[in-house]
């Protein structure tokens, strides 16, 4: 198999802190392996006082990568330190990709692209353009909400414990958006036709509210971008409410195709062999 490889010999990375967690390595070994190329993904755990200095190392060529992806705590900083960045990142105020070309850094996020690509996936017809309902409003919420917004929704609704921190968002992302406390929760899940969780609740194992998914419109949506594990406790209420549910699990392996193909030059392809690989590692942990 050596001897067919290519000779590109490109590195790249996955930064956060922690970091041990990250699945990422998985998912581009698997892809490197599946196309060819000799290449490396790695992780690399970096506090966030060494972060502006490990954006240096790459930038003047000594980290000897070619790019990588960011993830908590450090996608805002991401964003900051880049060089040049697209209109989408610049809204959202954050990074989660990155790659050098022509000598500058490059930053782009590609979040919203996996949320989307996950639903297109997995159900297909999604996206009717009516209202959605997005619990949480925290870092993670940003990408889901411009995405909404982007694929066409007319009226986004924000919920979240903190209503200041929805409000920012109402203000971030336009007329489309509104904020609402927690307690308003189940009546705009009435008669909507999207719901997603943002939040960290239901995530390994930790309880989650119940929540009035019967009363979603007909023809409704539910999904969580936590996917461990692959049913949530909210996906779970909307399945015995009779609600189509879609994991979580696709938008990070869709999240990392863009990446890839920048740095290694070939385009991956999310299939059923990836995500099963996936599963099979949150079975072992």
């Amino acid at each position: 198999m050596s001897d067919s490889r290519e000779t590109i010999n490109h590195r790249a990375f996955v930064v956060g802190y922690p970091i041990k967690h990250s699945r990422s390595p998985l998912i581009h070994t698997h892809w490197l392996n599946k196309l060819g190329i000799a290449g490396s993904y790695e992780r690399i755990e970096v506090a966030p006082d060494g972060f502006a200095a490990f954006v240096g190392s790459l930038k003047d060529g000594t980290s000897g990568f070619c790019g990588g992806n960011v993830t908590i705590p450090h996608k805002e900083a991401a964003y900051g330190l880049a060089d040049q960045t697209d209109a989408l990142t610049q809204e959202l105020g954050a990074a989660n990709t990155l790659w050098l070309e022509g000598g500058r850094l490059i930053a782009t996020n590609t979040d919203g692209v996996g949320f989307l690509a996950n639903l297109d996936d997995r159900h297909p017809g999604w996206d009717r353009g009516g209202s959605a309902v997005v619990l949480g409003a925290g870092g993670a919420s940003r990408a889901v909400i411009q995405a909404l917004r982007e694929r066409g929704f007319a009226e986004i609704h924000v919920v979240n414990r903190s209503i200041e921190r929805a409000r920012e968002l109402a203000d971030r992302f336009g007329a489309k958006v509104r904020a609402h406390p927690f307690a308003a929760c189940g009546e705009l899940m009435t008669g909507a036709n999207f719901f997603v969780n943002t939040t960290s609740l239901g995530m390994d194992g930790e309880p989650a509210p119940e929540l009035p998914f019967a009363a979603l419109a007909d023809g409704a949506v539910a999904t969580d971008i936590v996917y461990v594990p692959l049913k949530t406790p909210f996906l779970l209420q909307a399945e015995r409410a009779g609600v189509p549910i879609v994991d979580g699990l696709g938008m990070l392996l869709h999240q990392a195709a863009p990446g890839f193909e920048k740095w290694f030059g070939k385009k991956p392809v999310v299939d059923a062999e990836l995500r099963a690989l996936i599963i099979a590692d949150m079975e072992k942990h």
